[in-house]
């Protein structure tokens, strides 16, 4: 028995040892295939035949041996050659993107993926490629890269004669006197034929025209009517709308139901709170009329829409300070003037005749360089450097030259500017409509 196991044992070994030389021998024979596959394109390469070396590394590039990268790297050489033949150009990305999905993918194929698509103007594919590695690796080449490329815009031709910050993906415009309300990237959807225009809420705006005050939908129908008594009104947010009905301004929802409680004067709302004015003192209320901050100021800080709050913090004004508040509590911080938060981002504030930025602990993020600032709004803030307005990174570095006459901060990947032809809207090339994310 025991020879019998022993002699099991020595064929079992051969049998091992036979499989291995045979795979050896197969994975030599593979290798050497490749070699003589790309040692052939070579010749071919170097007499500028690229055409008849493309089939000869691709045949090399399939084989699953220790030349397979070789082979593929011959083969981005000719396709690149070859790039202005028609089907090239996909052949080459094809197999880039073989090359990024591997497990052990490096950066630099992701950069010379990238790359490709910059020299091609095809900034979305190359952010998306970017984002993609950045996912997967750290490196600081691909990070910096990445932001040196990301805030390439388009600037959209039609021109207004004014405009309001935005609001979602719209924003007030006005043309020839008239305000209506246009997109992000400059199509009206609601035509400029009103005195008055609100912000474009829960699918309606409220407009003014003759002297009537009504509600209007996307595509301009009617569809609610302002009761008797209203004056004037503000812009809707949280389905809340300031109305004027003679006596003061009162709270209303979109569809004109309004409550009791009546204020000399109220802003818009955001993230759930207003400023609102009683007894010739301003503070903050929430939705339940309940009071943030005590009406002890003499204003509060808001955009041109009317929002004061962000992130938790409002600025309020006394004598020729403004002070910072966070949940309702003093901060301890107070500056020349300042900006109120958006939902993201730093806030920029004055100090000494110039102005900076700073997060809500009111520690300084961005120094005090700037003759004019916006807060952040999508981690780039409207600055004006010398005579012009361009946009800073998070990081402090301009990234759109100061080149406009004027700027609004961005949102939803696009900013309204002013140029030579008047108020026109940027967007981000990244945050263009239909790009790859």
């Amino acid at each position: 028995m025991k020879k019998f196991l022993f002699i099991l044992s020595a064929v079992g070994l051969s049998a091992l040892l036979i499989i291995a030389w045979v795979t050896a021998v197969n994975a030599k024979s593979t290798a050497e295939k490749q070699l003589v596959l790309i040692n052939r394109a070579v010749v071919l390469i170097n007499d500028g035949i690229y055409i008849r070396a493309v089939p000869l590394l691709e045949e090399a590039a399939e084989y699953d041996a220790i030349h397979t990268i070789a082979a593929e790297d011959k083969l981005k050489t000719v396709y690149t050659a070859l790039i202005d033949n028609r089907g090239f150009s996909r052949r080459y990305t094809a197999l880039l993107d073989k090359q990024m999905n591997r497990r052990n993918a490096g950066p630099d194929v992701f950069i010379e993926a990238a790359e490709f698509y910059l020299s091609n103007n095809k900034i979305q594919e190359a952010l998306a490629v970017l984002r993609n590695g950045i996912e997967r690796m750290s490196d600081v080449t691909l990070l910096t890269l990445y932001e040196n490329s990301r805030y390439s815009y388009e600037l959209h031709r039609p021109a207004f004669d004014d405009v309001t910050l935005i609001f979602g993906r719209t924003l007030q415009v006005k043309l020839d006197g008239m305000w209506g309300i246009a997109e992000t990237d400059g199509l009206l959807l609601i035509p400029c034929e009103y005195e008055k225009i609100g912000t474009f809420s829960r699918e309606r705006a409220t407009v003014q025209k003759d002297g009537k005050i009504f509600v209007v939908d996307r595509n301009n129908n009617r569809i609610a009517v302002s009761p008797f008594g209203v004056y004037d009104f503000k812009n809707l947010n949280d389905n809340r709308m300031p109305l004027y009905v003679g006596g003061g301004w009162v709270r209303a929802t979109g569809d004109f139901e309004f409550g009791a409680n009546v204020f000399e004067d109220i802003g818009m709302y955001s993230g759930g709170f207003t400023a609102a004015k009683r007894d010739g003192k301003w503070g903050v209320i929430d939705l339940q009329n309940n009071w943030l901050i005590q009406p002890e100021y003499e204003a509060i800080v808001k955009d041109e829409l009317g929002r004061c709050y962000g992130q938790g913090a409002v600025f309020v004004k006394s004598g020729d300070s403004v002070y910072l508040f966070v949940d309702g509590i003093f901060s301890g911080f107070c500056y020349d003037d300042a900006r109120p938060f958006s939902d993201e981002g730093y806030a920029a504030v004055k100090k000494n005749g110039y102005w900076g930025f700073i997060d809500t602990a009111g520690v300084e993020k961005i120094p005090f360089i700037f003759e004019d600032a916006l807060s952040f709004g999508q981690h780039l803030a409207a600055v004006k450097q010398g005579d012009h307005w361009g946009f800073i990174s998070i990081y402090g570095h301009t990234v759109i030259e100061p080149i406009f006459y004027g700027a609004k901060s961005f949102s939803e990947g696009s900013a309204p500017v002013l140029t030579n032809r008047g108020w026109q809207l940027i967007t981000l090339l990244e945050m263009k409509r239909g790009a790859i994310v």
